[in-house]
């Protein structure tokens, strides 16, 4: 168990420290931003090799939380300059689509594996944690799906945080299927820039950065709507349970309690 708990907080710890590189590295030297650039640049160069090795890095990109909005822009831009805008569309989307959801999966079972025992002692102790662990087993399709449809809940952060509830593996991979519309959509923007700095920055337009907002919240308010309304009919049953067992060792208790008292009257001359 101790040898375990030690291999947790190392591979934790290595994460963190990724994370805070990378936006440390973003507000600084932009080191990453810079070799994104280099890698979408060669696989201009190398589209089909690139086709595979952009879903591995993706992948890591994913698990690493940088950010994958300039990639996505990019195979857009890469993979239409190479095979034109509809073929390029359809490459750049499905090497992002991959990528991305290999990457939601590997942190998926990473969260899992370093927090999920701890989130279970918090589900013991506590109902409201219970009822939404609860909600998340049951309909954790639906809401997932409505969360993945929703382009301002951050990507890389909800893959983590899922991995911690009781949501099923199997739940959780079928509602990635949802994040196509928005892989399409950014895939497109960078098919339509003129150039691959201009690609970094097709997301920027004050049209686009609306409709995402827009579109956004209504599905974000829709799944923490959802998340509501199906964890407080767990919540529900959560509570009814934990009186029902605690009147039930009332009853235990106070019977002992009884028998005792009626071994001591029989005991007595």
């Amino acid at each position: 168990r101790r040898q375990n708990l030690i291999k947790k907080l190392i591979i934790g710890l290595v994460l963190v420290g990724f994370v805070v590189f990378v936006i440390v590295d973003s507000l600084s030297n932009q080191y990453v931003r810079s070799g994104i650039d280099s890698f979408l640049a060669w696989i201009e160069e190398n589209p089909a090799p690139g086709f595979f090795l952009f879903m591995v890095v993706y992948l890591f990109a994913t698990v690493l939380f940088v950010p994958g909005s300039i990639l996505t822009l990019g195979a857009g831009f890469v993979f239409a300059n190479a095979f034109g805008l509809g073929v390029g569309v359809l490459l750049g989307a499905l090497s992002v689509f991959f990528g991305a959801s290999a990457g939601a999966i590997l942190s998926f079972i990473l969260g899992r594996y370093l927090l999920r025992d701890w989130v279970k002692q918090l589900t013991k102790k506590y109902a409201i944690f219970q009822a939404l662990d609860a909600a998340l087993e049951d309909k954790g399709f639906r809401i997932m799906s409505l969360l993945r449809l929703s382009p301002i809940i951050p990507f890389n952060a909800i893959n983590y945080i899922a991995g911690v509830t009781a949501i099923s593996l199997r739940d959780y991979t079928l509602a990635l299927i949802a994040i196509l519309p928005g892989t399409i959509l950014y895939v497109f923007l960078g098919a339509s820039a003129g150039s691959l700095a201009d690609s970094a920055s097709s997301g920027d337009n004050a049209t686009i950065t609306i409709v995402v907002v827009v579109v956004g919240a209504v599905f974000g308010i829709l799944a923490i709507f959802a998340t509501s309304y199906y964890a407080k009919k767990e919540l529900n049953r959560v509570i009814a349970e934990r009186e029902g067992t605690e009147t039930e060792k009332e009853k235990e208790s106070s019977g002992g309690a009884e028998i005792a008292m009626g071994g001591e009257n029989n005991s007595e001359p």
